[in-house]
């Protein structure tokens, strides 16, 4: 999405981008990419166009697609913890005690760091080199691990 957003300039009426090119300048499966694309198309977050001359370009200005609009849309997880979050259980050993692993709620919130920092992030960001900067320190307890 990077690479067609770079391609698609601010204001530019360019035309589709085929993905065999996107393949070969990132390097990447055409096979995968037709998968992915598929998944973006259907979320609405890329157009295509068919026949000669045919590609895809995104369906909104990059400064209104997030990077974790882009992830959902391809159904990939932003979870750091390996927990079944779904059924409420963790992978604790048994005979635990608890439903939860000591360390759950350390990744689950980890996770939704990770979630609100790329739900803050667009493709223009990213295009722009715009990202650097952007990773703020917790509030509380930030000064203590500074102090040690």
């Amino acid at each position: 999405m990077v690479d067609l957003a770079s391609r698609q300039s601010f204001g530019c009426e360019c035309g589709p981008v085929c993905l065999a090119e996107i393949a070969a300048s990132q390097q990447l499966s055409l096979s995968y990419l037709e998968q992915l694309f598929a998944k973006l198309r259907r979320s609405g977050l890329v157009a295509s166009a068919r026949g000669p001359g045919g590609g895809y370009r995104l369906a909104r200005d990059s400064d209104r697609i997030s990077i974790a609009d882009i992830i959902s849309a391809v159904d990939e997880s932003i979870r750091a913890t390996r927990c079944d979050e779904t059924s409420g259980s963790c992978l604790a050993l048994p005979g635990q005690l608890s439903e939860r692993c000591q360390t759950h709620d350390l990744w689950s919130e980890l996770g939704r760091q990770i979630s609100l920092f790329l739900g803050g992030v667009t493709l223009a960001d990213v295009v722009l080199g715009q990202i650097r900067g952007r990773a703020v320190a917790p509030a509380r307890g930030f000064d203590r691990v500074a102090a040690q």
